[in-house]
């Protein structure tokens, strides 16, 4: 048990910090190649947030644990707006602009309908992973079509500074592929811990990957939010949220259901899916102004609302749990 714990924690450390180098790496490489600052905000750091979920749902449903890999994506998905949005209201409140309202927030609703419909069936097939992944690449490159039409409103000084100017081609290449290798094995030694984690407490690899191994892997996330939180960038800081949302639920899905189609616990839609929709309902009503009679002021995220979205949080997972241990007994 202590070992696979210790693979747990020591996977999820590697993973937060590869993917971190995984970002540099390829960001400074396209600029090497010429690629713009922009397209490369657009795609690439975009992407890199997200490249925790894929690769371990990947690694997942490659080694026989697709109730990880789906209770992963699931379980980012209501981490990222749960958690990450809680948390960060509490260290100011996050004004939601309209920008964010009109455009990312229905574009999300949409996934999260399409990704509902593609499961009703209680099964995760390979037509519906193409479904997913085709959809993920026309949602990639309306994002690069509205982001070369609003520059503004995706890259700023900041990060133009932060990306790398002057790395050699050959170090860039070189951190990438380090990066990737890291990726793919401390992915492995976190599915391996988590899986034997969950053997050891008799419960599934659904709930591990609904709690577990979705907050570790929701973790660049948590850190991105919290910088843009010190820049005073809440519309990134949202904006990030969302955009990692729509990605977990078309790539981390699609990708999980390519490798190894799979049957889905029904727990999935009578408990999970309810959570990820009445999370984006509340958030819905602030965003859209709604007076929640809550001291919410309207169009943000108070410290309040934040408050009770980390309390949702923490009563998903007690429930999570309370359940698996109740089926176990």
């Amino acid at each position: 048990m202590m070992l696979s714990i210790l693979a747990l924690v020591s996977g999820l450390a590697l993973l937060v910090w590869s993917s971190d180098k995984f970002v540099f790496g390829a960001s400074a490489l396209a600029r090497t190649l010429g690629v713009s600052p922009l397209l490369i905000g657009l795609t690439i750091v975009g992407f890199g947030t997200s490249a925790p979920e894929m690769i371990v749902s990947a690694v997942s449903a490659w080694q026989g644990n697709p109730g990880l890999a789906i209770g992963n994506a699931l379980g980012s998905n209501i981490a990222n707006i749960a958690l990450i949005l809680g948390a960060s209201a509490l260290i100011a409140p996050l004004v939601i602009s309209p920008r964010i309202l009109k455009h990312q927030i229905p574009l999300l609703v949409a996934v999260m309908l399409l990704t509902l419909v593609l499961l009703l069936d209680n099964e995760l097939s390979s037509t519906d992973s193409i479904i997913l992944l085709i959809t993920m690449l026309g949602v990639m490159g309306w994002i690069v079509h509205d982001g070369l039409k609003h520059p503004e409103s995706v890259l700023d000084a900041d990060l133009e500074e932060e990306l790398a100017t002057d790395v050699p081609a050959s170090r860039a290449l070189g951190w990438l592929l380090l990066a990737l290798v890291i990726l793919l094995l401390s992915s492995r030694m976190m599915v391996w811990g988590a899986v034997n984690i969950a053997q050891a407490l008799g419960i599934s690899d659904l709930v591990i990957g609904l709690s577990i191994v979705a907050v570790g892997t929701s973790l660049p996330e948590l850190g991105a939010a919290f910088a843009c939180m010190r820049k005073k960038e809440y519309d990134i800081a949202i904006g990030n949220v969302l955009g990692s949302n729509i990605f977990n639920s078309l790539g981390v899905l699609g990708i999980a259901g390519i490798i190894q189609p799979t049957a889905v616990d029904p727990m999935v839609l009578v408990r999970d899916m309810p959570v990820q929709f009445g999370l984006m309902l509340f958030l819905i009503l602030i965003a859209g102004h709604w007076h929640l009679g809550i001291g919410q002021t309207r169009g943000q995220i108070s410290r309040r609302s934040g408050l009770i979205f980390l309390t949702c949080f923490a009563l998903y997972q007690g429930l999570l749990f309370l359940q698996s241990f109740s089926s176990v007994s």
